[in-house]
């Protein structure tokens, strides 16, 4: 029943909420040298599933890829350990993902291990960075605003050994202001908008043309990820 609530969720937020952005799958479990870890990640991000593999390169580093079909999720990231404790440790991940909107990920992530469940529990902050996006504008000085710089907070969790869930947003503070998020009437073109913020953020469109959003859109920065564990190939 949990496995089909979830489906269900994702299904609807999928339709309301896709992002064209993509993220590292976060294998919550420490490097292991030698070792390769697989797995498919479901997402908001894309409309099908992204398979990955994870190799340990020594007890505090590994690599992973991710595989989209036919292309939109694929990338590479780097975990690197910074810190360890018995039941936490720190991390830092570096990450690069291609889809309409590709995207470079910071990610500072901070694990906890259940003592009773011995499920794991993350909670990261992450900057993402969108060189070029999908949609773009140009302004009154005929300048090209195309880059996407985001800010935020992401969590997530072991529900068993084989599922994890992830959920997370990513604010870019010249779209609108944070505190404008959740506004279902924001409009920067509007005199109440501008009598309150100026104008700048009329550059920054959320959408360009019909319901697709830009780079600069709440929906890309939402993300919300269930990942399937496969295991050690090398078990």
């Amino acid at each position: 029943m949990l496995r089909l609530n979830l489906l269900i969720i994702f299904i609807f937020v999928f339709i309301g909420a896709q992002g064209c952005t993509s993220h590292p799958a976060i294998q919550p479990n420490l490097p292991e040298p030698g070792t390769t870890d697989m797995g498919f990640t479901f997402s908001v991000e894309n409309i099908v599933p992204v398979i990955w593999w994870r190799r340990g390169i020594n007890e505090n580093t590994d690599i992973g890829l991710r595989v989209g079909i036919p292309l939109s999720g694929t990338g590479i990231d780097i975990n690197r350990i910074l810190f360890r404790k018995e039941l936490s440790w720190e991390m830092l991940n570096l990450a690069y993902s291609i889809n309409p909107n590709s995207n470079y990920d910071l990610s500072y992530i901070k694990f906890k291990k259940n003592i009773r469940s011995r499920k794991i529990s993350w909670l990261g902050f992450r900057v993402m960075v969108i060189p070029e996006g999908a949609v773009r504008r140009v302004n009154e000085n005929d300048l090209n605003y195309t880059s996407s710089k985001r800010f935020g907070l992401f969590y997530g969790r072991q529900m068993t050994q084989k599922w994890g869930v992830e959920f997370g947003y990513f604010h870019d503070f010249n779209s609108m202001p944070l505190g404008k998020v959740f506004s279902t009437d924001w409009d920067p073109n509007s005199e109440s908008v501008k009598a309150e913020y100026g104008d700048q953020y009329k550059f920054y469109p959320l959408t360009s043309g019909g319901n697709l959003p830009s780079e600069y859109s709440r929906r890309v920065g939402l993300s919300l990820q269930l990942y399937m564990y496969l295991g050690k190939l090398n078990k």
